[in-house]
């Protein structure tokens, strides 16, 4: 079978594997439709320090049952469904939590180990999940949308509150429209007019473009100059770190999803004045999963505006390369591979 291969910092290409054979507990998957997530982006860039090579991306999947290796549940061949794309060890502080999410000896496929990339693919029967009625766009979107719904659990976003999110990129959607899902007004951050565009169709009440516009006077406006009670931080930037600290309301919550780069100085004394709860967010629950999916059900998020962009397998190297050259233009990126 085909998959692809990142080999190296800015080389991918196509690559012929032996076809998979699911073992007891496992099932073998077409894979339909993959995501390209900013991390593949990373890692072919060389910035991904979690990664080695060569490596073959891909864990926002959607795929069809072909069939199992037996002691593999009730999984019947024809069936659609997405991959849960996380490992969690049991035996780490944060799996005892009931926070396997960042289990500290998380796989992330396509990340810490191959993704799914490929023509056909075996999985656990455990790590598969059902969405009726999702095509698979839809069931591809959600794992990125998922990231973006957890980021909006970990703030604990009430309804009335105002919310607001730095990024429009598939995560920061996911944020946005989890947030208005939960009854927040929400305001969406970001530098590009036409990703604004996709978040105020995701829900979001006001959009603010920072580049243009006075974003500390925009929120002081929306808040009746208290700021936002929430602030998630999807781009990872320095900037918006700080940002995110400095424009957040007292007794506000601050979630960072985004990775930056590079260290963030701040001035700590908002931390303290404020009494802020600064929280991570990484992954995913089975609950954000669902609630995701209940979202695309209803129709609430936009997914042929998120995906920009579709190619088949044999393009898909020349995709990443493209997204590579030039990001600004693209929110999602959408491999289809049983149509290649």
């Amino acid at each position: 079978m085909k998959a692809i291969e990142i080999t190296e910092p800015n080389a991918v290409r196509i690559i012929e594997r032996p076809d998979p054979t699911p073992g007891p507990g496992e099932v073998l998957l077409q894979i339909d439709t993959v995501g390209y997530c900013g991390t593949d982006l990373s890692t072919f860039r060389g910035r991904n320090p979690l990664v080695t090579y060569p490596r073959v991306p891909g864990h926002e999947v959607a795929a069809t049952v072909l069939g199992d290796g037996g002691e593999a549940g009730d999984w019947k061949a024809g069936e659609s469904v997405l991959v849960f794309p996380y490992t969690e060890c049991g035996a780490c502080a944060s799996c005892f939590a009931g926070r396997p999410n960042c289990c500290q000896h998380n796989q992330t496929l396509g990340v810490q180990r191959d993704g799914l990339l490929a023509e056909q693919a075996v999985v656990p029967h455990a790590k598969l999940m059902r969405a009726e009625g999702l095509s698979a766009r839809e069931l591809a979107l959600v794992e990125p949308l998922t990231v973006g719904a957890h980021a909006a659990a970990r703030g604990a976003v009430a309804e009335g509150e105002v919310v607001a999110v730095f990024g429009c990129g598939a995560i920061g959607l996911g944020a946005v429209a989890a947030a208005a899902n939960l009854g927040a007004t929400v305001v969406a951050i970001d530098v590009d007019d036409r990703k604004l565009s996709i978040a105020e169709a995701c829900g979001a009440a006001i959009s603010v473009n920072s580049s243009k516009d006075d974003l500390a006077a925009r929120l002081s406006d929306a808040t009746q100059d208290h700021g936002p009670s929430v602030v998630i931080e999807a781009v990872g930037l320095p900037e918006t770190f700080r940002a995110a600290v400095e424009l957040v309301s007292f007794a506000g919550r601050v979630v960072y999803v985004g990775y930056a780069k590079q260290p963030v100085e701040y001035e700590t004394k908002w931390f303290v004045m404020k009494e802020l709860d600064i929280r991570g967010s990484r992954n995913a629950l089975a609950a954000d999963f669902q609630s995701v999916i209940e979202m695309l059900r209803a129709g609430r998020v936009p997914t042929t505006e998120i995906v920009t962009h579709e190619t088949t397998l044999a393009d898909a190297p020349k995709a990443l390369e493209d997204w590579s050259a030039a990001p600004g233009e693209v929110t999602k990126v959408h491999v289809r591979v049983a149509a290649s």
